[in-house]
């Protein structure tokens, strides 16, 4: 099945700046910004939106009620729990696991292979390396 029959509908909206800007609603519920580059592969959860500029690569999983900021990048294979936040220029890597209600700050950057428990905050600009496993801060 290709993309674009996986988008049902253009919805518009403004964002922080005002400017208007156009989602398409997937079939399973997560809402994608035009400009942002969703994998076949990738399966997002209900009420999951992905702003502009933003990628989500192959297989990766993102549960209910996500937010992926313009710019971001979700790593192959990386899974995201329930209500987890990625900021704006942030990057989760490879196979990273992030569990229930994250939040990644901006320019954040989480290594492949990281496990991160629920309620994990990530700072803005900080790097969580490949040896890291990390519980609510």
């Amino acid at each position: 099945m290709d993309t674009m029959r996986r988008l049902k509908r253009y919805e518009e909206f403004e964002d922080e700046s005002g400017r208007r800007v156009r989602y398409r609603r997937l079939d399973d519920g997560g809402v994608v910004a035009l400009d942002a580059d969703v994998a076949e592969s990738a399966r997002l959860g209900e009420d999951t939106w992905v702003d502009p500029g933003a990628r989500v690569l192959a297989r990766a999983r993102l549960g209910t009620a996500c937010w992926v900021e313009p710019g971001a990048v979700i790593g192959e294979d990386a899974h995201l729990g329930a209500g987890v936040h990625v900021g704006r220029d942030a990057v989760v890597g490879r196979r990273a696991w992030l569990g229930d209600r994250t939040d990644v700050g901006a320019r954040a950057r989480v290594d492949h292979d990281v496990t991160l428990d629920p309620d994990t905050r990530v700072p803005d600009d900080v790097h969580v390396g490949a040896s890291a496993r990390r519980s609510a801060a």
